[in-house]
């Protein structure tokens, strides 16, 4: 959660940096771009690792790295001699990293609960996760204005660190097993190859990407409707990120209670549709008070979306596989980031209204289409259900 906790309030600030050195929607887009490029190349890489290395261990050099990474920004900030460049570098630096980091950390969710613990487990660490969502961008928000954007940058420094000193105090979790000769190639197209030749991994893969790469990249243009729709400053910003975070702890709490639950189908179509439909409220709102329920509503569904559909991979696939298939879902993380950019040009050139209501329209749209033709995404249940007792 420190972790997490100091990337909302530093991406909050990052965004601040970025859109107040160049004035520039489109330098938003290029900013995320510029992490998630390389976070969706490198991300099967980190997979193999994943399944090969101590999974502590790999969490911790990577968080390491990112904290010497955002030190050098702070200290930028502190002389006064950052430029729009520089945050790109750190983007790119962010971006390599962060693909060894989260196979880690979603696999060792796995590891320390088990499968039949794992639905209610998914649920409570995606509740922490979006928690820090509230209170990162809060933070950050409130902070800029009252203490300063390099001492809100510092904060956000020492949160890494704290998330550092945490992971050491959990076990070890070595890999399932070491592979003998495998290469780092063989061993990813290992990877490929499970997940061709199990056809409803591979729909949940695909289906899961719809709304992050279509509809999630609002989260992204939040400073934009702040600063030129409602002109609600950074303290309005605060207000829409913590609100939106705020969603995805509901959402996320709402599907540990599931547990698992027989109806996950229904309950990720039913949310894929209301998640569009409370964000093209949002994107079209006149009033920043008005905007506040459709973000927070819009946030919840696609939090019990998101987990819902992630959950339903870890279930039905293998350990010796999991960091590799948990890497593949590291690419689907980088597809807002890399969405942000048509998104963020679309918004500039048409306005960030359009841009969103627009996106949040294809993604019910692509969403129901691929309900229609997947026989095996329309057979979610039935597999689940068949894991689970092959499993127990």
């Amino acid at each position: 959660m420190a972790f997490f906790f100091a990337m909302g309030s530093q991406g909050i600030v990052r965004a601040w940096l970025a859109f107040n050195l160049t004035r520039s929607e489109l330098a938003l887009g290029t900013v995320m771009v510029a992490m998630a490029v390389p976070m969706f190349f490198i991300a099967p890489v980190g997979g193999v690792i994943s399944d090969r290395m101590d999974r502590r261990k790999l969490i911790i050099l990577g968080q390491a790295l990112v904290l010497a990474s955002e030190l050098t920004i702070t200290l930028l900030l502190i002389l006064d001699k950052l430029l729009f460049w520089h945050l790109l570098c750190g983007s790119v630096i962010m971006g390599c990293i962060f693909p060894f980091i989260m196979p880690a950390r979603t696999a060792i969710v796995v590891n320390i609960v088990g499968r039949f613990g794992l639905g209610k487990a998914m649920g409570i660490n995606m509740a922490g996760m979006n928690a820090t969502r509230i209170l990162g961008p809060a933070a950050a928000g409130f902070l800029i204005e009252t203490i300063g954007v390099t001492n809100t940058y510092i904060f956000g420094a020492l949160l890494y660190g704290i998330g550092i000193f945490c992971m050491f105090r959990l076990g070890d979790f070595p890999p399932p097993a070491k592979p003998q000769g495998a290469t780092m190639a063989g061993s990813i197209l290992e990877g490929i190859v499970y997940v061709r030749q199990h056809q409803l991994v591979l729909v949940l893969l695909l289906f899961g990407l719809i709304p992050m790469f279509l509809a999630m990249p609002f989260q992204n243009l939040l400073v934009v409707f702040a600063e030129k729709i409602w002109g609600v400053g950074s303290r309005g910003l605060g207000i829409l990120s913590s609100v939106g975070g705020i969603g995805g702890v509901i959402g996320s709490i709402w599907v540990a209670s599931m547990g698992n639950n027989g109806k996950r189908l229904g309950w990720m179509m039913s949310s894929i549709a209301a998640f569009g439909c409370f964000l093209l409220a949002f994107s079209f709102s006149p009033y920043f008070l008005l905007s506040l329920p459709f973000i927070l509503l819009a946030n919840i569904f696609a939090s019990v979306f998101g987990t819902l559909n992630n959950t339903a991979i870890q279930l039905v696939i293998p350990d010796h596989v999991r960091g590799r298939i948990s890497s593949f879902l590291m690419m689907s993380f980088s597809l807002p980031l890399l969405g942000t950019l048509p998104v963020a040009a679309l918004a500039e050139a048409y306005g960030a209204p359009l841009a969103v209501g627009s996106a949040s329209v294809l993604a019910m749209s692509v969403a129901f289409l691929f309900y229609f033709f997947s026989t095996s995404l329309r057979q979610l249940n039935r597999h689940i259900h068949q894991a689970m007792r092959e499993n127990r």
